[in-house]
C-alpha cells in the first residue's frame, strides 16, 4: 500500500480543530466516580506457567460499574521490589490470552499488568476471559460500533473506565511501586493507553503506537479498514444515525485526551497505516499536554516508520520504547 495520507512534513504541523463535546470532562469525571465505588481488586491467583524466571498471577479487579476485570499480573521472580510497573492494553479483538504470551515487559524488569478486552477476544489471539454483560442498546456486532448511538451506552466507555481502573488495580499489589506507573498499547491498546494518559493525571508515561480512536472524523473519510469501516458499514444501513453517531465519538476522541496528559509520552506510527492512519497519532502527539503543560515535556517524542503500515516499526518500536522509559522511570 503506498503512503496515502498526508506528507510528512505536514503531519509534523497538523493540529485538527476538535467538535469537542462542552461536557467531556464531566462526563468522564462522572463515570470514573462510579466507577471508584468500588474496590479495585476483588481476587489475586498465583499460575503455574511453566516459566522459572517469572512469577505469575490471574488477578480480577473491578471495571466499569464494578464489573470485573481478569488481567495477567507477572513480576521478575526473586527481583527486588518494589519495581516500575508497566500496564499494557491489547488489540481491537483480542483477549488476554495465555500468561506465557507477553514477556518483554517483565523481562525488562517490571512489574506487568496486562488487562483483558470486556467483551472481546474472539478474533484472534488465544481468548478472552471477560465478558461485558452490558451489550444491549442499539449498535453493531463489533465493539467499535456497539452503543454507536449514544456515548453513556457505547462500548469504549466501558473499555477506557477498566483501562483507568487497571492503573489503580496495579498500584495495589504487591511489588509495585505506585508513583512509577506507565500505560502501553499498540493500535486500540494505543487508544487506550492515550485515554488514560488524559484520565490519569499522575501517570508516570504514556507509550502510544498506531493509535485507534484518534482524528476519527479523518480516519472514517480517508479509511474502509476494520474497526473504523464497521462504522462506516453502520452508517450505510442507519442513514440517519450520522449525528448520533459523531456525538458518540466525539467522547471517545484520543486528540481530547491527549490535550489533557500531563505524562511524558512515546509515540510511533507507520506512515502507510491504512487501519489506524498516521494524522490521527500526529494529531494527538502535536496537541498532546495542550491543556496540562505535559506538551512541554522534553521529554515526549514520536517515530514515523515511512515504509510501514499498521505494523509500525515492529520490534524496532519495542527497542526504542524499552530505552526510553528505562530512563524516563529512572530504571
Amino acid at each position: 500500500m503506498p503512503a496515502f495520507d498526508l506528507p510528512l512534513a505536514e503531519l509534523e504541523r497538523h493540529r485538527p480543530d476538535l467538535d469537542e463535546p462542552a461536557d467531556f470532562d464531566a462526563f468522564w469525571q462522572d463515570t470514573l466516580k462510579e466507577a471508584e465505588r468500588h474496590e479495585p481488586l476483588v481476587s489475586v491467583r498465583p499460575v503455574k506457567t511453566g516459566l522459572r524466571l517469572t512469577d505469575t498471577w490471574d488477578v480480577t479487579f473491578r471495571g466499569f460499574a464494578g464489573d470485573p476485570v481478569r488481567a495477567w499480573f507477572t513480576l521478575p521472580a526473586h527481583a527486588r521490589q518494589p519495581l516500575p510497573a508497566v500496564v499494557e492494553y491489547i488489540g481491537y479483538g483480542r483477549g488476554r490470552g495465555l500468561p506465557h504470551e507477553r514477556l518483554t515487559w517483565v523481562n525488562a524488569g517490571y512489574a506487568h499488568l496486562l488487562m483483558d478486552n470486556r467483551g472481546q477476544g474472539d478474533q484472534y489471539g488465544n481468548g478472552g476471559h471477560t465478558p461485558d454483560p452490558h451489550t444491549g442498546a442499539p449498535g453493531g456486532p463489533g465493539p467499535a460500533v456497539r452503543g454507536l448511538l449514544s456515548p453513556h451506552d457505547h462500548h469504549y466507555r466501558r473499555l477506557i473506565t477498566d483501562a483507568v481502573r487497571a492503573v489503580t488495580a496495579v498500584r495495589a499489589l504487591p511489588g509495585v511501586d505506585p508513583a512509577r506507573t506507565a500505560a502501553v498499547g499498540n493500535s486500540q491498546g494505543g487508544g487506550l493507553a492515550l485515554a488514560v494518559a488524559g484520565l490519569v493525571p499522575d501517570l508516570g508515561a504514556a507509550l502510544v503506537t498506531a493509535p485507534f480512536l484518534c482524528g476519527i472524523r479523518r480516519a472514517l473519510d480517508l479509511t474502509d479498514a476494520a474497526p473504523y469501516g464497521e462504522i462506516t458499514a453502520y452508517l450505510a444501513v442507519h442513514r440517519g444515525a450520522e449525528q448520533a453517531a459523531h456525538r458518540t465519538l466525539s467522547y471517545l476522541e484520543g486528540v481530547s485526551f491527549a490535550r489533557r496528559a500531563h505524562a511524558p509520552a512515546h509515540f510511533g506510527t507507520g506512515l502507510r497505516d491504512t487501519v489506524c492512519p498516521p494524522s490521527g497519532a500526529y494529531a494527538a502527539f502535536n496537541r498532546y499536554g495542550e491543556l496540562s503543560g505535559g506538551g512541554a515535556d522534553p521529554r515526549r517524542e514520536i517515530h514515523p516508520y515511512p515504509f510501514n503500515g499498521h505494523e509500525g516499526g515492529e520490534a524496532e518500536q519495542v527497542r526504542r520504547q524499552l530505552g526510553w522509559l528505562a530512563r524516563v522511570m529512572a530504571v
